[in-house]
């Protein structure tokens, strides 16, 4: 029996062109899948081949998990003391194995050893393929759609599937069994089922390496795109830099009458795109992105990473575009939140920030509204620089001599350390759980504090809008925050309901 077991192992290997050890493997999971019949529990079933002689032995086996962890599967398990009475030198994570009786090869089933054995080559031989394809170092999938499985679309370059899913193909794109189609390679997991790679039409990527196969310049390092933002299948835009003065970058993407841009377009189903000059000044950047329409002027605001752009009535629809993409667009190839305005809207705003500076600089320099005008005039926005910039910067103020610079340092020193005395306070006057919460900062609880916000059941109140008005974060950092102060609301592994 052991001589034909070799045989049929060497036969198999042969037939299919596999490994002998795949095939064994194959066996032995067959041959545990039978001796595990045997038992009532779900126990774990180790089978040994040896490659030479054909003999096999068969193992019952426990995994060793610490004591505090408790038996989670108690046919398969074993606890860590339990073990060192048997092996005393044992780890967790490692087995205790007992030998039992092996089960004759003529007693297995036929058909579930048979099952096992082709499951097993079949996955050797999708895997050996899978490697074969991607040692060719391709980025983009190009075959025929094989079929169509619950609304994704299953495509076979030769003998390699590969999975476009809905969310990831073009919107209104409508493709066929049997239609030719090309895809970015996203991903490959070999332990999923069924195919291996994950495609996409619609990821931002798949612009960049089609534009990277119509542009030659890009591949020889002439040109670089340094991002892309899409509206898959309507409308997107590509920042380009040349690294050479004599390339013109929009001029080279575009190519003689269009063709490159438009080979691009025509294999994204008409999607228009416009291609950006890069910078890496980001007003300048922006500017660009916001193309075809005409900025006016623009306030960068490094703190929030946005900035303001004015447009004039005649520019603002442009700016804005079609239900907000083309500014939507502009934001995600710049990784800049921009704020579009007419020029009643900057004046309106600008008016509304200085006057809440001013009465900043009055009330907490104890000065009056012609030295704080002179202050907001240049340039100071904040306490801190009043109290910090060079000392030479501010002597340059024509308006202001030496003992009125250092009067005025003196006091917005004096109004930091006040400040930052009343936030310890209002810091310790917050519950003791509310300041153990993950992602609150002094400077969160302070500002939480001067609206009444005191312990974690005050916070776990508020509403997104109101907690964003309240410290100035994101609407999905202050979800987050709300999120896990109502954490303690939910018990015996409730999950909050949205």
């Amino acid at each position: 029996m052991n001589r034909e077991l070799l045989m049929l192992v060497e036969a198999i290997s042969r037939e299919k062109n596999v490994e002998r050890d795949v095939v064994f493997s194959a066996v032995e999971a067959a041959l545990a899948q039978a001796t595990k019949k045997l038992y009532e529990g779900d126990v774990d079933i180790r089978v040994s081949i040896d490659r030479d002689t054909g003999e096999y032995e068969t193992f019952r086996r426990w995994h060793v998990v610490p004591d505090e962890a408790g038996l989670q599967l108690p046919d398969q398990e074993i606890l860590l003391f339990e073990a060192k009475e048997q092996i005393s030198d044992i780890e967790v994570d490692e087995y205790i194995e007992e030998s039992v009786e092996s089960v004759p090869i003529g007693r297995i089933g036929a058909m579930a050893a048979k099952q096992v054995i082709l499951q097993k080559i079949r996955d050797a031989e999708r895997e050996t393929l899978l490697n074969d394809f991607m040692s060719r170092g391709e980025k983009i999938f190009v075959g025929t759609v094989k079929r169509m499985d619950k609304g994704d679309l299953i495509v076979e370059n030769g003998r390699v599937e590969g999975r476009l899913r809905r969310g990831e193909m073009i919107p209104k794109e409508n493709l066929r069994t049997g239609d030719r189609v090309r895809a970015m390679i996203m991903e490959v997991n070999t332990e999923q089922r069924g195919p291996a790679i994950s495609l996409s039409r619609s990821a931002p990527e798949f612009m960049i390496e089609l534009f990277r196969h119509e542009v030659p310049e890009i591949e020889q390092g002439l040109l670089e795109i340094k991002s892309c933002a899409r509206d898959a299948g309507s409308r997107a835009k590509i920042a380009v830099l040349s690294h050479d003065k004599r390339v013109d970058p929009i001029g080279t993407c575009v190519g003689v009458r269009g063709t490159r841009v438009n080979a691009v377009t025509n294999e994204l189903a008409g999607e228009r795109v416009d291609i950006v000059l890069w910078s890496d000044d980001p007003a300048q950047f922006v500017i660009g992105a916001l193309a075809p329409a005409n900025v006016e002027s623009i306030v960068v605001d490094e703190e929030k990473h946005a900035m303001d752009v004015v447009v004039d009535e005649e520019n603002l629809a442009i700016a804005i575009g079609r239900g907000g993409q083309n500014v939507r667009l502009a934001s995600d190839l710049t990784g800049w939140k921009i704020n579009i305005m007419d020029a009643a809207e900057s004046a309106e705003k600008q008016a509304s920030e200085s006057g809440a500076i001013r009465n900043l600089f009055m009330e907490k320099l104890d000065v009056d509204e012609e030295i704080a005008d002179i202050l907001i005039a240049e340039g100071f926005t904040s306490l801190e620089e009043v109290a910090y910039v060079p000392l030479h910067e501010m002597l340059e103020i024509e308006s202001f001599d030496e003992d009125t610079v250092n009067e005025l340092r003196a006091r917005a020193k004096d109004a930091l350390l006040t400040l930052e005395i009343a936030r310890e306070e209002s810091v310790e006057e917050a519950s003791q759980d509310l300041r153990d919460l993950e992602g609150l900062t002094p400077e969160l609880i302070a500002k939480l504090a001067e609206s009444d916000v005191h312990t974690l059941d005050d916070l776990a109140d508020l509403a997104v809008d109101e907690l964003t008005e309240i410290t100035g974060q994101s609407d999905d950092e202050a979800k987050t925050l709300i999120m896990k102060a109502r954490e303690h609301w939910f018990t015996n592994d409730e999950a909050p309901q949205a």
